[in-house]
């Protein structure tokens, strides 16, 4: 495991579409201790969003922190991100790790499904993401996934879990106790009033809910 993979834990922090401020969000989310932030903007044009993504970046190093990008793997390369993360319609993984390297972070959107996470393991993704696991406005219409599944995947994979999907403060400790090594949350981080301090409380959120995680580490169940 290298010092980037090191940083697969804790809160996944994805970004808005309404960006206006979004490097001043994303700098007071690094201050509170994210140290993954996926960019993730649907709405821009391609000039806007790589200028973006080369700041966010350069934010992300100055605070060893990992910049992912979301589905574009052009992007990820131009602008000097750790790496991308790709859905299931998306460029496949192989063909991402040729374009971006051997040290790139790539992650994988499996839905509900162990099969495409040991797939996306077998090809060498570096993390897999489950979800969604409660009612959200960003992915209203994803087919929804059990708790179960985290803890099914925790056994299965010796990759770290990313759990997405309506998840908050309040619902995701249970998630984490499941084996959820990541939490990813778009307005639950950037609409916050304090950013920094929000972060902090979903950073503690860990700390507490991994002194009883209800399963082993990867892939050492007897």
């Amino acid at each position: 495991m290298t010092e980037r993979h090191a940083l697969l834990h804790g809160l996944y922090a994805i970004t808005p579409d309404t960006t206006a401020d979004l490097d001043d969000r994303v700098a007071a989310a690094l201050t509170g201790g994210a140290r993954v932030i996926q960019y993730r903007n649907k709405c821009a044009d391609a000039d806007h969003r790589l200028a973006q993504a080369q700041r966010l970046a350069a934010l992300c190093h100055a605070h060893d922190a990992l910049l992912l990008i979301n589905d574009d793997v052009a992007l990820a390369a131009a602008s000097g991100a750790h790496g991308v993360h790709l859905g299931q319609g998306d460029m496949p993984l192989a063909a991402a790790r040729r374009e971006l390297g051997a040290g790139a972070i790539i992650g994988i959107t499996c839905h509900a499904s162990i099969e495409l996470a040991r797939a996306a393991e077998a090809g060498g993704a570096d993390y897999v993401a489950f979800g969604r696991f409660f009612a959200s406005r960003s992915k209203p219409t994803a087919p929804p996934a059990p708790l179960s599944l985290v803890q099914e995947a925790r056994r299965a994979l010796g990759l770290p879990l990313v759990a997405i999907g309506g998840i908050t403060p309040e619902n995701g400790a249970q998630l984490i106790r499941a084996g959820a090594h990541m939490l990813a949350a778009i307005d639950g981080v950037f609409a916050a009033a304090d950013i920094a301090r929000t972060v902090r409380d979903w950073q503690a959120l860990f700390a507490a809910g991994e002194t009883d995680v209800e399963n082993p580490d990867p892939k050492e169940t007897p």
